[in-house]
């Protein structure tokens, strides 16, 4: 059971530590630009993540991969400045990190510098512990991302659950308890089984953030076009739709289109 929400006038790594520890849960949603993003802190929400989901829902490629640094930080420059309470976690884009340790921690200064995000994220396990290890121990706080890892979409060749055989479970669990022993101050685990996400986030003192894992973790993320319902050819089983902004939108831009035609706006009112 959760308790009730504290009022955080800043959030920082180690308040999401202490809400973990307090079984306070975790809001997280994304954002892209700024207009959306002071909605989303106005509201309350305790973390905000500029991901790399960007490259879907603003620039419209099927996958992750194509965004590039440059575009990542001048996504978060535009959410860091509409930010007063979230906590900003800015995702390191495919490419930036996974080959070099040197590599990934340079991507890293630049997201901090250029942007002023508070903390990066990064994809995947073991095979990137030495990126991870190079990017703390230069101050920066890294969250990690296990489970389903769209940036390695064309390895798993599909979109569906990952980790419900148990080789994959073990290692899973091992990376996670292995991303906190190093260092890491939180974890998102995506479209895994309930089961096991609640494993590990019992197994682990970090905050385990779930997307598609069950409502064992210490928090939630979602896509804010999605949760918005901005979106509504995608539909998940995770997926809750608070809004559906899509229909709305539409309906409202035809109306506009009616009455620009038909003489109707503006009107008498509406006019110098």
């Amino acid at each position: 059971m959760s308790v009730a929400k504290k009022d955080y006038k800043r959030i920082t790594t180690k308040t999401l530590v202490d809400m973990k520890s307090q079984g306070e849960k975790i809001s997280m949603l994304t954002s892209y630009d700024y207009t959306m993003a002071k909605i989303v802190d106005a509201a309350g929400v305790d973390v905000i993540l500029v991901g790399d989901s960007a490259s879907n829902v603003m620039a419209g490629h099927e996958t992750t991969l194509p965004i590039t640094l440059d575009q990542m930080i001048y996504h978060a420059s535009s959410v860091v400045r509409a930010c007063q309470r979230a906590l900003v976690v800015v995702d390191l884009p495919f490419g930036s990190y996974q080959s070099d340790p040197k590599e990934a921690l340079r991507s890293a200064i630049r997201i901090m510098k250029e942007s002023g995000g508070h903390a990066v994220k990064l994809e995947g396990g073991s095979e990137i512990k030495e990126s991870i290890k190079r990017i703390l121990h230069a101050g920066i706080p890294v969250m990690g991302h296990l489970g389903l890892t769209p940036q390695s979409i064309y390895k798993f060749g599909t979109y569906t659950v990952r980790a419900k055989e148990e080789a994959e479970a073990q290692k899973l669990l091992e990376d996670a308890k292995m991303l906190e022993k190093v260092g890491c101050f939180a974890l998102v685990l995506e479209k895994i089984p309930a089961a096991l996400a609640k494993k590990v986030a019992e197994s682990v003192h970090i905050p385990v953030i779930g997307i598609g894992a069950g409502n064992g973790v210490d928090g939630q993320v979602l896509v804010i076009h999605d949760m918005l319902g901005m979106t509504h050819e995608f539909s998940p089983r995770f997926l809750r739709r608070y809004l559906h902004l899509y229909d709305a939108m539409h309906q409202a831009i035809g109306q506009y289109v009616s009455d620009v035609k038909s003489l109707d706006f503006p009107n008498e009112q509406e006019q110098y």
